[in-house]
Parts: C-alpha cells; structure tokens; sequence
C-alpha cells in the first residue's frame, strides 16, 4: 500500500508534482538540509486529502524524495510529469539556478502547449508557492510572465517565504494558513484545466527553461510554405490560411498554425520570438555578413513543387548558413502526399542537395521528415539549441574596450634587463600572430537540418 503523497503508481494522476531545489548539507552533522520542504509536503497533500475524494492510497502528489531504493529515477519523473494535474514549483533563488528543476518546468511547460494543439485555450496548470523570497527583477522570463499574485496571502508571507513561517514559531498559524489556501488552489486548477496526460519521454534528454543558450534572447521563425491564395499541389485545404505563417501541416490533428507552437516551445525556453515568411525574410538570411541571431527555418514540401520557392531555398542551401536549422514537417495523410511522394522527393532533393548529402554525418538530415506533431515536438529543443549554438560561434564579437589585460606569468619574473614585452603581442591577440580562425571546425559551414536523432 502507498502512503498518500508518496511516489504514484497503478496508473493514478497526482493532484500535483513539487518541483524543488535540492539543498546540499552545510557539514556532516547538519542533518537532512531538505527536511521542512518534506513537512510542507505532507502538510499539503493531507490539505489535498481533505479537500477532494481521492480513496486510500492515492497520491495526493509527487515527491522525488519519496523514490524508493532502486526504482528508476529518470524514468518516475517523467511519468509523474506527463500525469500530474498541477506543477508547483517552490520558487527559491537556487531553484531557477538548478538544472533539474529547469528540465522539469519545460517539460509540464511543453505538455500545456501540446494541449493547445487542439485548439484549447491556454492552460498554465502552475500554482508557484515562495518557499525563499526571490526579487522580481532575478525571475527568468518563464517565471516572470506567470501570473504569482501573493497579496492574499498576507504579507508575512511576501516577506518571509513558507521556510521562514515554519521556522519561526510565531508565525506557525500563518504556515498552516498558506499550505491550505495552497491546497485550495491545487484543487481548483486541477478541476478547471483537465490537462490530459502527455506522452512518456526521456527527462534526460529536455532542455532547462531557466537556460537560455549562453544569453541568447531572441530566436526567428521563418516559414516556406504556401497560402490559401496559392495552390500549388494537392495539398490540405485546411493546412493553410491567408499568409504562409498560419501553415498547419498536422492537421486535424492540430487546430494552430504551426508557428505559434515553436513560439509557445521557445518562449519556454526564455527566448522572444518573431515569426515572418520566407519569401519576407529570404533576401536578409542570404546577405553576406555575419548572423544576427539564431533562426529556425519551417519548410513546406509542398512549396517546393513551385519553381520560385525551389529557386530560393537552392539560393540558401548554397552558401554555409548553419545557425539556421531547418525542419521538414510532414502529414503523410494528406490528400495527393503518397501518390506525389516521388515527385516531392525530387523538389526537396532539388533544393536542399548540399544539406541533405554533403557535410559531416552530424548535421546531414537524420530525419528526413516530421511525420507528426510528437515528433516535431521532440525535435524542436533540440532545433533551436543547435541555432543558438552556432549562431554564438558565427556572431561578431565585440571585446570591451581600454588596454588589454596583461596574462599573468605562470613563471618567475624575467631575467633582469630583459624587457618585458609589450601588451597584446602574441599568438591570438589582435597584432600578433594567430590560428586561422579558431576554434573553426569543418561542420560549421552546413546549415542545420532537422532536430534530432532519428
């Protein structure tokens, strides 16, 4: 039998899933560093008990502390994330510093936007509780565009954080006021959002959306596909509305435009997004020059039947773009798709020949095709982080200005009368002699393709 709040199994939903900071012990005879965030546990799901009809045994929520010996550590996480009715994050300095609690944001973040694929309205599923009060001004941009009102809660609360009211022994009653008015909120989220379990993925291999790729902060979308005004092919009728950006290639399955569920994933993940169509954006993506940030690049087969869409993409597969990552997404189910599949094949062979045949075997196309929107999803993270990855190792520098620091001597001081020499000489600094290009590799020149492994 399970203890309630313990560890969910037999297929049950917890009511919620507490995403906290683990806090290292201060010395070996602290104790257990972590045990009031235990206590405030129990207290909350015995709140949750009372206040729904959850039988015996049933897990009011879920704890990675209450992980038996043995039992799969990734694999539980995952599978409590993709059930639990209600994330709550215990918001602390150290929890939007802490990797882990990033991985876990994104991926509940990630199942709220899959929902939206059905045309849903926005559900957040989030209830934040202050375990440590954190600056407005510190909160990463995931956290900071939530709404976390604390003002009906008291303001020993905004002040103290829940550690500090279970610390502080005159403030027990407040405690036991915020973990039920907590409690109350988990219930009435739970019940209004009905958020519909997601898929089981390995929580080892999501990104953290509190880490956005070493201060990049904006990410373009860039869509070649076609509109309802041209009919090019046999295509879906529905997939397209009046401008290239409302391109829904998953439909019915999907009821929004595929660009707007890469910006609801980015915006996860701490970037802005600005989103534009191809045939807009294709004279500044194939400008000489250095980029201006990373892009993803969307594209329609079926666009490619047309010559002049074909024309521009061969223009781009041409010269080396490789903070662009390119997608194929694909509905095989679409009326014409597997009678015109040679011919598709051909138009894409045509206008993406260098990427998807040339190069080093990394950034080839490991998937040829996105044939639904579980895997699209799957492969986007990995899509935007290798954007912004080369995009930094492409991207202008700008080193501050004044005299160069001088490296400090790793031997003793010269011998005497010999001069020391004169600062920025040396390999790799501005009037010295230097590797050409460093740190280049030979697969900096492909532009990427696809997101992840097949």
């Amino acid at each position: 039998m399970q203890r309630p709040g313990g560890a969910s199994g037999g297929g049950s939903e917890p009511y919620f899933f507490l995403s906290y900071a683990h806090t290292p012990p201060s010395d070996s005879r602290s104790g257990d560093p972590d045990l009031l965030v235990d206590r405030f546990f129990e207290d909350l799901c015995a709140d949750v008990m009372q206040m729904t009809d959850l039988p015996r045994g049933a897990a009011a929520g879920f704890m990675d502390r209450r992980l038996t010996p043995g039992e799969g550590w990734p694999a539980s996480l995952s599978d409590a994330l993709s059930r639990c009715r209600v994330f709550v994050p215990l918001y602390s300095p150290r929890y939007f510093s802490s990797e882990q609690c990033g991985k876990e944001w994104f991926f509940f973040s990630r199942r709220t936007a899959y929902h939206r694929a059905a045309g849903a309205r926005r559900m957040e599923g989030m209830v934040p509780a202050l375990w440590v009060p954190v600056p407005p001004e510190s909160l990463p941009g995931p956290a900071e565009s939530l709404q976390f009102s604390q003002a009906d809660l008291g303001p020993d609360y905004a002040s103290e954080g829940l550690y500090g009211l279970s610390r502080l022994g005159y403030l027990h009653s407040d405690y036991e006021r915020v973990v039920y008015h907590l409690a109350k909120r988990i219930v009435t989220v739970a019940h209004e959002t009905r958020i519909p379990p997601g898929r089981r993925a390995d929580y080892r291999d999501v990104p953290s959306a509190f880490e956005p790729a070493d201060g990049v902060q904006e990410l373009r979308v860039v869509v070649l596909a076609g509109s309802r005004r041209d009919r090019t092919g046999a295509r879906c009728a529905d997939c397209y509305g009046p401008s290239p950006v409302d391109w829904n290639p998953y439909h019915p399955h999907s009821k929004r435009a595929l660009a707007d569920h890469v910006a609801d994933l980015a915006r996860s993940l701490d970037y802005r997004v600005r989103v534009g169509a191809f045939e807009d954006e294709a004279e500044r993506m194939l400008a000489p020059g250095p980029p201006t940030g990373p892009e993803l690049l969307l594209v329609d087969r079926w666009a490619l039947t047309d010559p002049r869409h074909r024309g521009l993409l061969q223009r781009l597969d041409a010269v080396p773009r490789p903070w662009i990552s390119i997608m194929l997404p694909w509905n095989r189910d679409h009326a014409g798709a597997a009678r015109r599949e040679e011919e598709l094949q051909a138009a894409t062979e045509e206008a993406l020949h260098r990427k998807l045949h040339e190069g080093p075997t990394s950034y080839r196309l490991t998937r040829t095709l996105l044939p639904n929107l579980d895997v699209f999803y799957d492969d986007l993270p990995t899509a935007v982080r290798r954007a912004s990855q080369q995009y930094l190792r492409h991207a202008v520098t700008h080193p501050p200005e004044g005299e160069p620091v001088r490296l400090p001597r790793l031997m003793g001081p010269l011998a005497p009368g010999v001069p020391d020499p004169p600062p920025g000489r040396g390999p790799g600094r501005p009037d010295g002699p230097s590797d050409p290009q460093p740190g280049h590799r030979p697969d900096d020149d492909y532009t990427d393709i696809g997101g992840g492994a097949a």
